[in-house]
């Protein structure tokens, strides 16, 4: 036994570990074509690739392939003189496949050294599932041939099997009619084949008397058109079978003899084997950039459809900023419940004359009417936490958009649809924070008076009326245009309370209290709908798109410069 390509052996187990673990998630236009892709190139590797390789002077595995009705199990049958392969009338056929091989080969086969995802049957009368290797004396030692499902099966786990069993052949023999040698399906597996280098011969079955000198020629023509001169040809007549189902000897003879000179001679063998070998190992460059790309495009995909929903929050957050500074947060109600609680126009009459005593009529009014304080307040969550709400619903809606216009996206938002909505949760979180806030503000105006004979004198209702003047200093714009009896009122009530302020901290201090209070204020927003946003990162989190095709690359790369080092078309190559 001998190991050949070791590196080159190491090198495609890490490039099928890679394949296998790089996933294609988000419906993009190519992601199911590279599943499909991915499946079919890691089971190649380790049902034919990794395996051959340790043992490249192991028996040679024949594979007979064609569309339904070509006579491929009569004409494996026909070869070994034996019905080891089910026949007959009713397509498919082939359910199970049928190895035979010499009896001094079976162990290779049986202890499934190829093919090992695949299991090996029992018996044909069991009923087993998986290869049946049948040891047959009447073959030469070195060569086994396998029966494949149809091609072009009406079942789909038919077909699928039949592809395994190709990608695992050292040699695909062709098998087509002088009818159906044209059609469509059967040559697009040969130009698989074509491209992967798998080593070809062609069985053209079931001749009628005559027509061999008109078609023969023809599928030459068309062989070579396609990339494949020169391949073996063989031409079995049409004729009728004997009372075991079989071909004459004589029809199959020039095939038979081929094979066992192909078994006789190490060198000829070895020549297929490494054909086949070199040429589906080459085939893995291109295979693993498609792969690679498609792998960039689901992580591109990701990217984009997190950046989409970043954005939507992002101008959410912007929205709640500019509502902040424009005044928008501090009118209807209230503005009406300030109103009520400080009469904003004796405020303005009395406004540059006596702010000391208009300073004295705000921490009475918390003194002497505290519910209407506390409505003031009420009235500014309940304000705060609607607008946050929209802002935050707005941005769902946006997201939820931009997603559904995304070739990926609106799958996911099909399976998540409560993405375009806010959380469920959101306005007692929104309530928390506007809360949180608050008593935010309420500190500051406690830090910023310590000491002062003012907080002393009055207590938490001073702290309270002019923590409640910073918030309406915050909210209330404080450049507005007099247009409209509601903004002209709201001036006022702004200005007040501006001016009650600076007449206890000083302009800079309530300039500084001001704008502090006002960026807690929006911290505390960004953190509320980063929670928001994050129900979009999290589903893409939750389906694993993955940046693999870096790792495929490279795993690439190593693959072929391990076939550089050690060329298997070489004989010197099976160490």
């Amino acid at each position: 036994m001998g190991m050949a390509g070791a590196g080159l052996g190491g090198a495609l187990t890490q490039l099928r570990d890679a394949i296998t673990s790089t996933r294609y998630p988000l419906a993009l236009p190519g992601s199911a074509a590279a599943v499909s892709l991915a499946k079919a190139t890691a089971g190649q590797l380790d049902d034919y690739l990794i395996p051959r390789l340790a043992r490249l002077d192991a028996p040679l595995l024949a594979v007979a392939g064609g569309s339904t009705g070509a006579g491929k199990s009569t004409l494996i049958n026909s070869m070994v003189r034996a019905p080891v392969s089910v026949a007959g009338a009713r397509r498919p056929t082939t359910r199970a496949p049928v190895l035979v091989c010499h009896p001094s080969d079976a162990a290779w086969f049986s202890e499934a050294n190829l093919l090992p995802r695949l299991g090996r049957a029992g018996s044909a009368e069991a009923g087993g599932v998986g290869l049946l290797v049948m040891p047959v004396a009447v073959l030469s030692p070195g060569v086994a041939l396998l029966d494949s499902p149809d091609i072009d099966s009406v079942e789909e786990d038919n077909r699928a099997l039949a592809e395994q069993l190709l990608a695992a052949a050292d040699l695909w023999l062709f098998v087509t009619t002088a009818v159906r040698y044209a059609d469509a399906v059967p040559w697009e597996l040969l130009h698989a084949a074509r491209d992967r280098g798998t080593a070809v011969a062609i069985i053209l079955n079931r001749v009628p008397p005559g027509a061999e000198a008109e078609v023969a020629p023809h599928l030459v023509e068309m062989l070579e058109e396609h990339g494949l001169g020169g391949v073996p040809l063989f031409v079995v007549d049409e004729q009728r079978l004997d009372q075991h189902g079989l071909l004459s000897e004589q029809a199959v003879g020039p095939l038979r003899d081929w094979l066992d000179s192909l078994a006789r001679s190490a060198a000829a063998r070895a020549a297929v084997v490494r054909q086949t070998v070199d040429g589906a190992v080459a085939a893995l460059g291109p295979t693993t950039t498609r792969l690679a790309e498609e792998a960039d495009a689901q992580a591109t995909a990701a990217v984009a459809l997190a950046g989409s929903a970043d954005s939507a929050y992002r101008e959410a957050e912007l929205a709640v900023d500019h509502g902040v500074r424009d005044g928008t947060l501090f009118r209807g109600e209230v503005l009406a419940r300030w109103q009520e609680l400080v009469g904003t126009g004796e405020f303005m009459r009395n406004l540059q004359a006596r702010v000391g005593r208009l300073r004295d009529r705000i921490v009475g009014a918390f003194t002497g009417k505290p519910k209407q304080a506390d409505e003031v307040i009420v009235a500014l969550e309940s304000h705060l936490v609607t607008f946050v709400h929209g802002a935050a619903a707005d941005a769902a809606e946006q997201a939820a958009a931009a997603w559904r216009a995304h070739p990926a996206g609106g799958e996911l938002l099909a399976a998540h649809p409560a993405l375009a909505r806010v959380a469920p949760d959101l306005d007692a979180r929104a309530d928390r924070m506007v809360r949180d806030w608050q008593r935010g503000v309420l500190e500051l105006v406690r830090d910023e008076s310590a000491g002062r004979l003012f907080a002393a004198k009055f207590s938490a209702y001073a702290v309270n009326a002019l923590g409640l003047c910073l918030m309406v200093v915050v909210f209330a714009a404080t450049a507005f245009i007099p247009t409209g009896a509601e903004i002209a009122v709201g001036a006022g009530a702004t200005v007040a309370a501006q001016k009650v302020l600076e007449a206890i901290f000083g302009d800079d201090a309530v300039r500084r209290l001001a704008g502090q209070a006002r960026q807690d204020f929006l911290t505390r927003v960004h953190e509320l709908l980063k929670v928001e946003a994050a129900r979009f990162h999290a589903v893409l989190e939750g389906i694993g798109v993955e940046d693999g095709g870096d790792r495929l690359r490279t795993a690439a790369a190593a693959v072929d410069a391990a076939r550089r080092a050690d060329p298997i078309s070489q004989p010197g190559a099976a160490a």
